[in-house]
């Protein structure tokens, strides 16, 4: 048995390439990489982690939980929000800041659950 990890042959499926390729047809994937993409950032990461821990927090919470500036923080927080995944509300001067739905919550338990039982080549 051969240890490399691609086909030594070319040869496909065809049935089953065609009806994957409409399932990806029917889907908007490029926003899905885009939501993965925001979070990948550490930082970023770190908040929406930090969210799931609290309903709600203001910038400056996040800005200490993370170890950055204020503007650091609301850069970040501003990206989440471009890509819907943080909503925020003002009272005051002051902006508070919180996961938009439960699914991101759900990504970021997967997430860490996944890792737990798969040590990741890094």
């Amino acid at each position: 048995m051969s240890t490399k990890d691609t086909c030594e042959i070319y040869c496909y499926d065809e049935e089953k390439v065609n009806r994957i390729q409409g399932e990806l047809a029917k889907h908007d994937i490029s926003s899905v990489a885009l939501l993965f993409k925001a979070i990948a950032d550490e930082n970023r990461t770190k908040i929406v982690f930090s969210l799931c821990q609290d309903d709600e927090l203001c910038v400056c919470d996040v800005a200490n939980i993370i170890g950055s500036s204020v503007a650091t923080a609301s850069h970040h927080l501003r990206t989440l929000h471009k890509q819907g995944i943080v909503k925020y509300r003002k009272e005051g001067k002051m902006a508070f800041y919180s996961l938009k739905d439960e699914h991101i919550k759900q990504l970021i338990t997967i997430a860490l659950a996944h890792k737990k039982e798969v040590k990741v080549n890094v």
